[in-house]
C-alpha cells in the first residue's frame, strides 16, 4: 500500500507525534550532559535539576517585593493581554469581513484600506502606539489587534465574496434584505473560517504580545524572559519557553475541537 493511501488511527498519532519530541528531549540531555562534563558552571543548557530549582521560586515562593506568585502572576497577564487582542480582532474580522465581502460599495471603498494595514509590519508600529497610548496595557493588545486583525477581516471577506452567487441570488428571489443575507446566509457558512483563521493567527499573537511585554512591562512571560535574559537564566528562560509552547497548543486544540463539535458539516460531519 502506497503511503499516500495509509491511515493513521488517533492513539497511534498520538504515540507517533510524541517520538520526535521524546527525542529532541532526549537530545538535549545528551548535549547538556556533556558540557556541564566538561564545565560544571554552564548556563547555556542547564539540566533539568537545574530548571526545577530555579522555576520552585517562581512557581512557590511569594514575591517579596509584590507579594505575587510571579510565575502565575505573569502567565494571568500574559493571557489576560492575548484574548482581549485576539476577541477585538475576531469580533472586527466578522462584522468587518462579512461587510467587505458580502457588499461591493464597501469593499471598494475600503478594500484597498484593509490591505495597505496587511502589508505594514507591525512591529515598526510599536513605537507609535506607545506614544499615542502610552505604556500601558492599552498599546499592547493594541499591538496584537494591528497585528492579526487586517490578515483576519481579509481571510473572512475573501471566504464572504466566495459563496456561490446562486445561494445569494436564491435568498433574495425568496424575498431576503442585505441584512437577513449577511445573517443567515453568509454568517453560518463564515464562522467555521472564522475559528480556523483564529487558529491561524494565535502564533503571531504570540509574537506580537512577546514583543510588547518585552519592550515596556512590568509583568508578562515575555517580560520575564527580557528580565532574567541579561543574567544568561536559561533555567527560567527555557521553562518559560516551553511553558508559552504548552499554552499555545492547548488553545489550538481547543479550537480545532470546538470547530469540528459545533460545525460538523464543515468538516464531512467528522466529530
Amino acid at each position: 500500500m502506497r503511503w499516500v493511501n495509509r491511515h493513521v488511527s488517533r492513539s497511534r498519532s498520538v504515540m507517533m507525534g510524541a517520538i520526535p519530541i521524546v527525542l529532541l528531549v532526549v537530545l538535549y540531555l545528551v548535549i547538556a550532559a556533556e558540557r556541564h562534563a566538561a564545565n560544571p558552571s554552564d548556563k547555556i543548557l542547564p539540566l533539568p535539576g537545574a530548571m526545577v530549582d530555579a522555576m520552585w521560586g517562581l512557581l512557590f515562593v511569594p514575591d517579596q517585593l509584590s507579594g505575587r506568585l510571579l510565575f502565575w502572576a505573569d502567565t494571568l497577564a500574559s493571557l489576560q493581554r492575548l484574548f482581549l487582542g485576539l476577541g477585538i480582532s475576531t469580533l472586527s474580522a466578522l462584522l468587518v469581513g462579512l461587510l467587505l465581502g458580502l457588499l461591493p460599495p464597501v469593499r471598494a471603498t475600503f478594500g484597498t484600506l484593509v490591505t495597505g494595514i496587511a502589508v505594514i509590519p507591525p512591529i515598526a508600529l510599536l513605537p507609535i502606539l506607545f506614544i499615542a497610548f502610552g505604556l500601558g496595557e492599552t498599546a499592547k493588545v493594541a499591538l496584537i489587534v494591528i497585528g492579526i486583525a487586517p490578515f483576519m477581516i481579509r481571510d473572512i471577506a475573501g471566504h464572504v465574496a466566495a459563496l456561490p452567487r446562486e445561494q445569494i441570488l436564491k435568498a433574495q428571489t425568496l424575498g431576503a434584505s442585505t441584512w437577513q443575507l449577511m445573517i443567515r446566509v453568509a454568517l453560518p457558512q463564515v464562522l467555521p473560517r472564522l475559528i480556523e483563521a483564529v487558529r491561524l493567527s494565535l502564533g503571531p499573537a504570540w509574537v506580537f504580545l512577546i514583543s510588547a511585554e518585552a519592550i515596556a512591562a512590568d509583568i508578562g512571560l515575555g517580560y520575564r524572559i527580557f528580565l532574567v535574559r541579561r543574567y544568561l537564566a536559561m533555567d527560567v528562560i527555557l521553562p518559560y519557553v516551553a511553558w508559552i509552547a504548552l499554552l499555545a497548543a492547548v488553545l489550538d486544540m481547543i479550537l480545532v475541537w470546538t470547530n469540528r463539535k459545533a460545525f460538523p458539516w464543515a468538516h464531512g460531519g467528522r466529530r
